[in-house]
C-alpha cells in the first residue's frame, strides 16, 4: 500500500498531472471515474493566491468526489510560497504540492515553475518553507535538470527529501525540452535504487498506453505513475493501464458512442462548472483527443470549434451519433 503521508493510494497508484487550463473540476471528474487515484489542480499561482485573485482562488475548488487531490502552486518568492500554501490548506485539499517543473516562458521568465533549477539553494529553501507551513503532505514535482549539460536531480533529490517532502515526481525532461523528443527515465531509475530514498517516487513523462506504462515500471520501478498529455480527451487510460495491471489484459480503445458519450457528460460538467460560454469554449481543448482516432473527423472537428452554445455544441455531438449508425 502506497502512502503520501496518511493518504491512502493503493498499490500502485495512477496520478493526473496538474496541467493549465485542462485539469479542472469537470476534467477531473471524468478521469476519477475512470480510474485516477490521485488528481491535482491547474498551477495556481502564489501571488494571485494570496491577493485573492479570482483567476487563482476559483481554482481552489473541489468537491469530496475527487479526493484524493492536491492543490499545485507556483511562485518564486518563498514568502508568498509560505502565504499562498496557508491559503491553498484552507480549501481543505489532501496535499499541497510544489511546481518545480512547469517550463512555459511566462512562468520561467518569473522565476517560478522549472526557473527554480538554475537555484538549487533557493528551491531547497521553498521546499522547507511550504513544508513548516502548512500541516498538510507536501509533495513536489519537477525536472531533471534546466538543461542537458545540468542534470541534477540525482544529486539534490536527498536534500529535498530531508525538507520534510512526502512525495517526489519527476518528469524525465529538461527545461530546455519542454515537451519535445523523448522522456528519458534513466536518472528516475537512478534515484529509485538510492537506498537513501525513502519517499516514493513517481514517473512521468510520455506514459500514453499501458504498454508504455509497463515497461516503465519494470525497468525503473517508480512507485507510481503520473499521466498528463495522453490523457486529455482520452481519460479511458487510466483504466486501460490498471486493466493491464491487474490481469495482462489489452483494452479495446473506445468505440464511437462511447467517445460521444463521455464527451457529452464532459461538456455537461464543464458547462455547470465555469457557465455556458465559457465551459463550451474550454471543451474545445478536448475534442482532438476524444476523436482522435477516427476516421474523417476533420470537419466535424472544425465545426464543435466553432460552436457557442451548450445546445448547439448537444444537438452536433447527437448528430454524429446518426452520422456513424450508433443506436440513439
Amino acid at each position: 500500500m502506497l502512502r503520501i503521508g496518511n493518504i491512502e493510494l493503493g498499490e500502485f497508484p495512477l496520478m493526473l498531472a496538474p496541467m493549465e487550463d485542462i485539469t479542472d473540476p469537470s476534467f477531473r471528474k471524468i478521469c476519477k471515474r475512470f480510474g485516477a487515484d490521485l488528481m491535482f489542480t491547474e498551477f495556481i499561482s502564489s501571488e494571485g493566491l494570496i491577493r485573492d485573485a479570482f483567476k487563482s482562488t476559483v481554482k481552489l475548488i473541489i468537491s469530496d468526489e475527487e479526493r484524493p487531490i492536491g492543490v499545485q502552486i507556483f511562485g518564486h518568492d518563498i514568502h508568498s510560497m509560505r502565504e499562498a500554501a496557508s491559503v491553498a490548506e484552507a480549501a481543505r485539499p489532501d496535499l499541497i504540492d510544489i511546481n518545480f517543473g512547469c517550463p512555459v516562458r511566462k512562468v520561467v521568465n518569473k522565476g517560478a515553475g522549472a526557473a527554480l533549477l538554475n537555484d538549487i539553494p533557493k528551491m531547497i529553501e521553498m521546499t522547507r518553507e511550504v513544508v513548516k507551513a502548512t500541516s498538510l503532505p507536501v509533495t513536489l514535482k519537477t525536472r531533471l535538470g534546466w538543461d542537458e549539460k545540468s542534470l541534477i536531480i540525482a544529486d539534490i533529490v536527498e536534500a529535498l527529501q530531508d525538507t520534510g517532502i512526502k512525495a517526489i515526481t519527476i518528469h524525465g525532461r529538461t527545461r530546455a525540452q519542454i515537451y519535445s523528443g523523448t522522456a528519458d527515465w534513466t536518472l528516475i531509475g537512478e534515484i529509485k535504487k538510492n537506498p537513501r530514498i525513502t519517499i516514493p517516487v513517481i514517473g512521468n513523462g510520455d506514459i500514453d498506453s499501458p504498454l508504455k506504462a509497463s515497461e516503465m515500471v519494470e525497468k525503473y520501478k517508480v512507485d507510481g505513475l503520473m499521466i498528463g498529455r495522453a490523457s486529455v480527451g482520452n481519460p479511458w487510460i487510466f483504466a486501460q493501464i490498471k486493466e493491464y495491471f491487474k490481469n495482462g489484459k489489452l483494452l479495446p480503445n473506445p468505440d464511437m458512442a462511447e467517445r460521444i458519450k463521455v464527451c457529452l457528460e464532459h461538456l455537461q460538467l464543464s458547462v455547470i462548472t465555469k457557465g455556458e460560454r465559457r465551459g463550451v469554449l474550454e471543451m474545445r481543448k478536448h475534442y482532438s483527443g476524444y476523436f482522435r482516432t477516427v476516421e474523417n473527423f476533420k470537419k466535424h472537428k472544425t465545426f464543435l470549434m466553432q460552436t457557442t452554445s451548450l445546445a448547439e455544441t448537444e444537438d452536433y455531438l447527437n448528430t454524429l451519433k446518426t452520422l456513424y449508425n450508433l443506436p440513439d
